[in-house]
């Protein structure tokens, strides 16, 4: 009741100050498009259909419903996220279309999927990061090592292109995606680890960065997930996903000395100590894909996903802001035994997140004789709430522990 009572508090002012902006700036109360979605408004609208109906807020859904119908232009002209795009609008779309059935959310989803299409036209059909909407140009972000696409964005269109494809019938959206596996297979994987940046002209890794959060990290859910949305019968999805964790934990899981488990990331061969807060995430997919392992492996996996929730649960209950940063990192691997304390310098609050920036600042762990430092910014996002309630769910610990750690994550936030 708690979290119906914010999202409606959230909705209604984002409706009174900034509807058919893409957020809403609290500060200044004002509406704000951005550059991320190429001239498409209304981000926030899309994104939360699915999150009002099934809150049963019936009155805010049938406004979000009436401004896609009337308002929602698609004939725009400006540089959009691929990612961004499909996971924000068309899975937007999708899932509110799945959920009531009503054809102007399916219409659209297609007619915008269209769109996304001539993202793809490169030498190996693996897209580049950014399409104008309008003309259908593409090219990779200016901050990606020499000109490749990036795992997690090209990773994180199979669930959506595949329902693209049943729904309109053209097989074109699921040749799309089932591609990029072709490519991935295909490609050496060093120690078995899929690094962050891939050449769409080569179809070859362009440097050996690999991280279970920030660029990598939806890769890896949308794997096991799509194994499930198929009735457990993508094989090949499954294997991938069991391969990736099988490397991922022989090389990247690591136990500080205070017995926090977490995830390093991977340069070239040398480890990072560092566990970014997007890489939260990944207890509850751990544990969802521990469900349906092997028995042999279901209680190991179950224990390594409650061992990784369990560190990013610490990092909300060890800092003073009680709200993760982007990353924590060591100098000294065996000293990763808490997290840094920090004092907001900004706030800047939306429907969809909560981002504060921050110093970057150093704390001395008088125990561990270590230093842990903080990467210049600190999002609010959703990943850890959601691995503790899914994790919590999904394994024999007590569900009551489990919800309140999430509830109380929220009420700090609120």
């Amino acid at each position: 009741m708690k979290m119906r009572k914010m999202m409606k508090f959230a909705w209604d002012n984002y409706k009174q100050y900034a509807l058919g902006k893409n957020e809403l700036r609290p500060l200044t109360k004002n509406g704000h498009i951005g550059n991320m979605f190429g001239g498409l408004r209304g981000a926030t609208v899309v994104d939360a259909l699915d999150t009002l109906y099934i809150m049963e807020l019936e009155e805010e859904f049938q406004e979000a419903k009436k401004w896609v119908e009337k308002s929602f232009d698609l004939n725009v002209n400006g540089e959009a996220s691929l990612f961004e795009v499909n996971i924000r609008y068309i899975g937007g779309l999708l899932a509110a279309y799945y959920l009531t059935g009503e054809e102007v959310f399916k219409s659209k989803a297609l007619e915008l999927g269209e769109k996304l299409l001539p993202a793809f036209n490169t030498p190996t059909g693996i897209p580049r990061g950014v399409i104008n909407l309008g003309s259908g140009m593409s090219w990779s972000w200016g901050w990606a090592s020499a000109g490749s696409s990036i795992l997690a964005e090209f990773g994180t269109l199979h669930l959506e292109f595949l329902h693209l494809s049943e729904l309109s019938g053209n097989p074109v959206f699921a040749e799309k995606v089932m591609n990029i596996r072709k490519v991935l297979n295909r490609v050496e994987k060093p120690q078995g680890l899929y690094p962050n940046f891939l050449s769409p002209v080569t179809g070859n890794w362009v440097q050996h960065h690999v991280s279970i959060g920030g660029l990598g990290d939806s890769f890896y859910e949308y794997l096991i997930k799509s194994w499930l949305m198929s009735d457990k019968k993508d094989s090949e999805a499954k294997k991938m996903y069991d391969d990736a964790l099988e490397a991922i934990e022989k090389h990247l899981v690591k136990k500080s000395a205070g017995g926090l488990t977490y995830i390093a990331e991977w340069r070239g061969g040398i480890l990072d100590h560092k566990m970014g807060h997007l890489a939260c995430f990944s207890g509850g997919m751990i544990a969802l894909g521990a469900e349906h392992a092997g028995e042999g492996r279901k209680r190991h996996y179950m224990d390594l996903a409650a061992e990784i929730t369990n560190t990013c649960h610490e990092s909300y209950a060890r800092s003073a802001l009680t709200e993760l940063k982007q990353a924590t990192r060591t100098n000294n691997p065996l000293a990763v035994s808490a997290w840094s304390q920090f004092s907001p310098s900004a706030i800047s609050i939306s429907i969809e997140r909560t981002v504060a920036s921050l110093p970057t600042l150093v704390t001395e762990l008088s125990f561990q004789q270590a230093h842990c430092f903080a990467e210049n910014g600190c999002a609010c996002r959703p990943g850890c709430q959601q691995t503790i309630q899914l994790a919590n769910t999904i394994s024999s610990l007590r569900r009551q522990e489990g919800l309140g750690k999430v509830c109380k994550i929220f009420r700090e936030v609120k």
